[in-house]
Formats: C-alpha cells, structure tokens, sequence
C-alpha cells in the first residue's frame, strides 16, 4: 500500500507534504505552549481541583489578586507529579494539613518586597521597617507565620501577635479588643508605642494627623476607629511637665491601665519623707492625684488654691516641701 512512496514524489506533493508537517509541528507547538502556559502561569489552573476554590476565591479578592499562584508556589516535578498521584487515587476531600511545613518560604516574598519586581512597583518594601527588622531580619521568622497564616489573607488580623506573644492580653478601660497594632508601631525603635502614639486617640487632633502623615504600618492598617478614638479620655502634657517619659512608665496596658498611687512610689522611694507628704499619704491616706494633676504633676499655686482649701487653709505650695 506505501508503493506509491518509492516513487519519484511530484514537486506539487512535495510541498503539500512540506505544508502539512509545518502546520502539524506549528499547531502541536502552539498547542504545548499554550498548555504548559495554562498550567504553570493561569490561576484558573489549579481550579482543576476543586479543593482550591476557596483558596481562589481568597486571592481573587486579596492584595496579591495580580500576582499568579505560580509566583509565590514553586512546586519541583516530583512535588507536582506527587500532587497529581493523590488526586486521581485518593480523591481527598479537603487539603492536607501542612504540619508546620512552609509553603510559600522568605525567598520568594522578598523578590517584591525588597528587591523590588518590576512587575509589581507597588509592593512596599519591607527593609525600612522596623517591625520586619525584628521579627524577619533579627529573629528570622518565615513571612508566612504572620502574613497568609490565614489563606490568602495576607494583612493579619488585629491580635494575630499573640500566636507567639502569649499572656499579652490588654487589660481594662475599653482597650481590650485594640489591634497590638494601635499601640505599637514602627515609629520607636524598640516598637513600644512612643508618647505621640497614646496621643494619637488621647490627644488632638495634630497629633493624630502627624502621625497618618508619616505612614508607619500601624496607621496605614490598624487604625482605630473613630468612635473609639471621640470616647478615649483626652489629655494634656505641657512642654514643661516634670514627668517627660514614656505613657507606659505608668501605664501597663497588658497589666493594670490605671495606676495606683502606691505606683508612685516605685520610682519617687523618699517622697514620704519630704515634707508633709508622710501626712497626707501615711495618716491622712490620701493618693498622690489629689494634689498632683496628672500628667500636669506640678502643683502651682492657682491648682493649691482649689486643691488644698478642700481640707485646710490655703498653703503656697513653694514652702510645702519644707515643712
């Protein structure tokens, strides 16, 4: 039936020959190409198992909607063909839990996010935060054990710290449910919040503008709302208060946010034995706020006049201490 082939081939059937092995090579070549780019650059690929729907439906709507699942998971040949192995005999029926393993590791996130893809110019930078300082850099926590511990949620939710951070609950005075992020911040080196953080729902409206203007992380994702910040108790440290140390000096937001008046003590040890300190705290048992204003603390003469005529003659607070 091929005798037909050891004859002469007519220059017509040579080039219908020529043709048809050029279309069949050109057709099987955009059909690989096309293939191999439905599987390893379409998202929509790994739809083909249907234990990922949610997981797509995650990222369709998340900050890396743009980025395709192949540029964050890098699977090895075997890995894949493992994968497919589970799928067709066993047919599960949710994913595996990973048992600690790191699914998408540091190198991969870093690509954008520090070296800078131009693909995606905006992806911020994590090298200039003091946050991935401590924790990515010094410590050397995998960017998923904060980022992505919930699938595809890629912000972390408002405690998340407390998967490490255990026993730092916030105690009392309806700063309970605050994201750790409200407080603490980047813009303190070792991201405790700073005065102007407390100030930032506890003070004017100035401070709360200065610190949106600078852009730390906490600002730009974890700001508290605003009806919380209208019922914060609003006050006022002048330039020239004697106490210019840190809100948390006093107040222990993960123990007790109100100080006790023995709290004082810790730090001012001899003031029962200046003056007539001893009997208005020992005998009288008054607390240090009834004289001393807080975060003012000075008693000036005008304060004295209202403070002091409450129990006794008025007194000028100048020759209190002596006696």
């Amino acid at each position: 039936m091929f005798k037909f082939l050891k004859g002469k081939i007519p220059l017509k059937g040579k080039i219908i020959i020529a043709v048809l092995a050029l279309t069949i090579s050109a057709g099987g070549g955009v059909g690989a190409f096309k293939f191999y780019n439905f599987t390893q650059e379409n998202p929509r690929f790994c739809l083909s198992c249907h234990l990922m729907q949610p997981a797509f439906d995650a990222w369709s709507i998340s900050e890396h909607k743009d980025v395709t699942c192949h540029d964050c998971h890098h699977l090895s040949i075997p890995e894949q063909n493992r994968l497919l192995v589970i799928f067709v005999l066993k047919r599960p029926t949710a994913v595996p839990p990973r048992h600690g393993k790191i699914i998408v590791p540091w190198k991969y996130c870093i690509k954008c996010h520090w070296e800078r893809d131009e693909r995606f110019p905006q992806a911020r930078a994590v090298n200039r935060s003091r946050l991935h300082a401590r924790h990515y850099f010094m410590e050397q926590i995998e960017c998923s054990k904060c980022h992505g511990y919930i699938i595809h949620r890629f912000v972390p939710e408002d405690r998340f710290c407390q998967r490490c951070h255990e026993a730092k609950e916030v105690h009392g005075m309806g700063m309970e449910e605050l994201a750790c992020l409200n407080c603490h911040t980047d813009r303190t080196v070792d991201l405790r919040p700073g005065r102007k953080k407390c100030l930032f729902c506890h003070g004017p409206r100035s401070i709360r503008e200065e610190l949106i203007r600078d852009g730390t992380l906490d600002v730009r994702r974890y700001r508290p709302a605003e009806e919380l910040i209208k019922k914060a108790t609003k006050v006022s440290i002048p330039a020239d208060a004697p106490m210019q140390f840190h809100c948390y000096e006093c107040h222990k937001p993960h123990e007790r946010i109100r100080p006790v008046w023995s709290d004082c003590l810790n730090c001012h040890r001899n003031i029962p034995d200046v003056g007539k300190h001893g009997v208005h705290l020992q005998v009288a048992g008054m607390k240090c706020t009834q004289c001393h204003k807080p975060h003012t603390w000075r008693v000036t003469g005008k304060a004295a006049k209202k403070a002091c005529i409450k129990c006794h003659e008025y007194r000028e607070p100048k020759r209190f201490l002596g006696g």
